[in-house]
């Protein structure tokens, strides 16, 4: 009998602790890390977009792991396509700023990606959602789903996303973009 009461006790305190650390948000930011605010934040201001939206989208791409190797050839933690790259180069007038540099410099592959985000931005009259998708699907694709009523691009309706690992990630972005914003009162 004495043995359950100790384990009991135990249990309560072990309880007690928990509760103490998801009430309390400077522990969250343990499961909740931003790496990169710098870069984020210079990147994220330059280009009028919400830091903690770039750094959801760098958590689901990479978990913040420049060395993370796309199938498909994504370069950096923002896992730029490498078309994707040389089109912001050109339009951005970066000539200088190299493949390499934006595989293995962390700061330059977030400022090609926030230049990207921003580009999409304007494409889609800021619709972030619909921001999300296109960054992971393409912006041709997701102007299709919205031209033909297949998506009209909330949150509330990516169950509607035809295409799966989408909707997964819109969904995913959206996540960590809450946790953030929560848990983070300030960038």
């Amino acid at each position: 009998m004495k043995w359950l009461r100790k384990k009991r006790v135990l249990l309560l305190l072990f309880m007690g602790f928990i509760v103490l650390i998801f009430m309390n948000t400077q522990w969250l930011t343990l499961f909740y890390p931003i790496y990169y605010k710098d870069d984020i934040r210079k990147h994220s201001e330059k280009n009028q977009l919400d830091p903690f939206m770039v750094a959801a989208i760098i958590k689901v791409e990479t978990n913040y792991k420049p060395s993370r190797q796309s199938r498909k050839g994504a370069l950096g933690v923002m896992q730029i396509m490498p078309d994707t790259a040389q089109w912001v180069l050109e339009q951005a007038k970066l000539p200088n700023v190299s493949m390499d540099r934006i595989n293995n410099e962390t700061g330059t592959n977030i400022e090609i990606g926030t230049w990207y985000l921003k580009s999409l931005s304007d494409q889609f009259d800021g619709n972030m959602v619909a921001v999300i998708a296109a960054y992971n699907a393409g912006p041709t694709r997701v102007k299709n789903w919205l031209k033909s009523g297949t998506w009209d691009g909330t949150v509330e309706t990516t169950k509607n996303i035809p295409l799966g690992e989408t909707r997964h990630y819109v969904q995913r972005v959206v996540h960590y973009y809450e946790q953030y914003t929560s848990i983070y009162k300030q960038f």
